[in-house]
């Protein structure tokens, strides 16, 4: 089965722009060790084990870019300089300060602890289900991108992907390009039965809305003055376009209706004949 960012459930497996926020969010509510690493998945879209491999060198302040290392390339040596937001940068400068040794690692702990970190804040920040995984943050970082028009070949070097076509699966996701054009189709006049924009409400409670009588043709309307009945208005613009000298599309329409009216009768007056014939 393709991967897709949804599972064999339907259920999608990154977190939502919303979701990514309060984990951001929450995070600062923990220890400086625990917000960096937190902030590091969530603002880079690297792997767990790749973020728990960084040391001080990794973290280039003066591109203000983070070096990481592919590891899913195995047997090669190949790196990928991922951009970092300011915030960011300057808690790492705090927490860097702390670190003794430039060679160790910035999170000194394995897969399983560095796992169970990043599952502690999802839990506080309210973020629920299968997708709240360090996972679900690389997915939320790559879909968040291509809804922010990054350049496809872009987030594939980010992400680190060998094949494009792996990075436009993040494609699928909805977006709001996509949500927008959904909520014009709801505001449908046909799918409602009202105007698009106005609000269902019980048409008993309200007065009838008044009936629009004007016109829309200009030459008929400098003699259509009175509103007040609506057949003599009907019967008024009849008239007039009978004597108008510019023919009007409404014209147009009513003698096609008549050319209509007339092929039917004569149609209904031939079958009898037929059968009579016959």
């Amino acid at each position: 089965m393709p991967w897709t960012v949804f599972n064999r459930y339907g259920q999608r497996k990154y977190l939502t722009s919303s979701e990514v926020d309060s984990f951001v969010k929450s995070a600062k509510g923990t220890s400086i060790e625990v917000q960096s690493f937190c902030w590091m998945l969530a603002f880079s879209g690297c792997r767990i084990s790749e973020a728990l491999s960084l040391t001080r060198d990794s973290i280039d302040f003066e591109a203000k870019h983070v070096i990481i290392r592919c590891l899913k390339k195995r047997g090669k040596r190949v790196f990928r300089a991922i951009p970092l937001p300011p915030d960011y940068l300057k808690l790492l400068r705090r927490w860097l300060g702390q670190v003794k040794n430039g060679t160790s690692p910035l999170w000194p702990w394995s897969r399983m602890t560095g796992y169970r970190r990043i599952c502690e804040v999802m839990q506080a920040a309210g973020v629920k289900g299968s997708y709240a995984t360090p996972k679900g943050l690389r997915h939320a970082f790559g879909v968040r991108a291509i809804q922010a028009s990054v350049p496809l070949t872009l987030v594939q070097r980010w992400l680190g992907h060998a094949d494009i076509k792996t990075t436009a699966i993040y494609t699928g996701a909805m977006g709001p390009e996509e949500r927008e054009i959904a909520a014009r189709m709801w505001q449908s006049k046909s799918m409602w039965g009202r105007p698009p924009g106005r609000a269902s409400s019980d048409s008993r409670n309200h007065d009838p809305e008044p009936v629009n009588t004007s016109f829309d043709y200009p030459e008929l309307d400098e003699y259509v003055r009175d509103t007040s009945n609506k057949s003599e208005n009907i019967l008024l613009s009849t008239e007039m376009m009978k004597v108008s000298p510019i023919p009007s599309p409404l014209s147009k329409l009513v003698n096609h209706a008549k050319k209509i009216t007339e092929i039917r009768m004569g149609r209904m007056l031939y079958c009898p004949l037929i059968q009579f014939w016959i």
